[in-house]
């Protein structure tokens, strides 16, 4: 998105930790802008502020440089860890911002891990130069929510005792919520389509928060994600054997589909209707319908191949499935970005039916590959998949309402009977879904319209 908005004349920043995973190559060209110590905690303890800067395509990367906090281990590690990595994170940002002297009109943040920074910027630096700016927090998923001791927060926080009731940070005697005390202190709440909007309002999506989002509703609303259509571009992507675009498709295509089918050992035959599965291997993910129907879905003119980690218990169904299926089913049970790209360019379709969605990025990516997505009708997938209609010819995928195995397999058993006997329907759809916008540009155009709003009441 940084890059979309870049094009419509912002000026952006983008702050992250300067994690120890970040490859070298990147780290090279970072120039050190300056540094600082800060006080943190309750008790005044301090800590060294480094920032180190980059440029790419236009956007500033500022990356905070403490080695206590982000020399070790991966970005996420536990939430013990997590909650001090991220609380010296939030405040850092907004004490690097007025010493780089770089006041932004809309402070825009992500998910629990910056929660903290509305609190921040209304408390401690509410007479700062940042101070004036205003808050954006996107919930990408609900069900992380930053939850640990109340005086474990406070003390890593420093942030004054009224912010720890109920209203705010408060979950229960004992615990506070970092994402529950940045949804009540921004000025705007987005999250990452307008369904999962409304859906994170219920008590089966609202993670125990639904009543909090619900009293937030008036600042509260959806945008759905784009993707990256330059690193997601059949016509130029690398790792296909045969590169496409809309005017040729439908016969480039089936080349993917026989090197898909050669890569993973499944039957060689063009016109076999290939189903693919990208994904973490997780409830979220609906694996537990697929895993219902498996055998259902199989038949002679059907093969599935799968690729991602996980639970073990989907691992190893997965594999079982593979190993008395030979030839007709592929479970690649590990992370491949290649064959990731291979399955979007080479499968017919793809299985998305999940239990939860708030935007979700493989349908997105398949429709961008002409691959028709299959997909359970909510949140972002909600939005952004049109279910094929029969009478008129239109729609772009088949979507399945309740979170039932039987819906599910209705939905596969319809995308079959079009692409066995209706194949010029079929091949519209592919067109279709390869001519819809999936680029961040809407988004951008929609983010832009909401951080021009909240300047405007600065």
């Amino acid at each position: 998105m940084p890059r979309a908005l870049i094009t419509h004349n912002c000026e952006v920043r983008v702050f992250l930790p300067l994690y120890r995973c970040i490859p070298e190559k990147y780290k090279t060209n970072m120039t050190y802008r300056g540094s600082f110590m800060m006080d943190l905690c309750s008790d005044g303890r301090q800590f060294y502020v480094g920032i180190m800067e980059t440029v790419m395509d236009g956007v500033v990367y500022d990356f905070i440089d403490n080695r206590e906090f982000f020399d070790w281990g991966n970005p996420y590690t536990g939430l013990w860890e997590d909650i001090p990595k991220y609380c010296y994170f939030d405040k850092a940002v907004l004490a690097a911002l007025n010493f780089l002297e770089w006041t932004p009109d809309v402070v825009h943040c992500h998910d629990w891990q910056a929660a903290l920074v509305p609190l921040y910027l209304r408390t401690r630096f509410d007479t700062t130069p940042v101070g004036a700016a205003r808050c954006i927090l996107t919930i990408h998923n609900l069900r992380f929510q930053g939850i640990c001791g109340i005086e474990h927060l406070k003390y890593w926080t420093g942030l004054p005792d009224f912010l720890f009731d109920y209203p705010v940070l408060k979950q229960n005697d004992d615990e506070a919520n970092m994402f529950k005390g940045g949804l009540a202190y921004a000025d705007r709440v987005t999250t990452v389509s307008a369904t999962y909007a409304e859906e994170i309002q219920t008590s089966f999506y609202g993670e125990g928060l639904n009543g909090h989002l619900w009293y937030h509703r008036a600042k509260l609303s959806g945008i759905v994600n784009g993707i990256d259509v330059d690193l997601w571009n059949p016509k130029t992507d690398k790792l296909l054997t045969a590169p496409y675009d809309a005017g040729d498709v439908l016969t480039q295509k089936k080349l993917n589909k026989t090197a898909l089918q050669t890569r993973v050992g499944l039957d060689i035959d063009e016109n076999k209707y290939v189903i693919g599965l990208v994904s973490r291997l997780t409830d979220q993910k609906g694996l537990d319908l697929i895993n219902a129907i498996f055998s259902e879905i199989l038949d002679p003119n059907t093969q599935v191949v799968i690729l991602g980690t996980g639970d073990p218990r989907y691992e190893g169904a997965f594999r079982y499935y593979e190993s008395v299926n030979k030839g007709t089913v592929c479970a690649y049970i590990k992370y491949d970005e290649a064959l990731a790209h291979q399955i979007y360019a080479g499968a017919d379709a793809l299985l998305v039916p999940s239990l939860f969605e708030p935007c979700g990025l493989t349908q997105l990516i398949a429709m961008r590959y002409g691959t028709v997505p299959i997909v359970r009708e909510t949140g972002g997938l909600k939005d952004t998949v049109l279910p094929y209609n029969v009478l008129d010819n239109t729609g772009n995928g088949f979507t399945f309402d309740r979170y039932e195995a039987d819906l599910l397999l209705d939905a596969i058993n319809r995308s079959k009977d079009v692409f066995e006997n209706d194949r010029s329907h079929w091949d519209e759809m592919v067109l279709r879904d390869m001519a819809k916008d999936v680029s961040w540009e809407q988004s951008a155009r929609q983010y832009l319209a909401l951080y021009e709003e909240l300047s405007d009441l600065a």
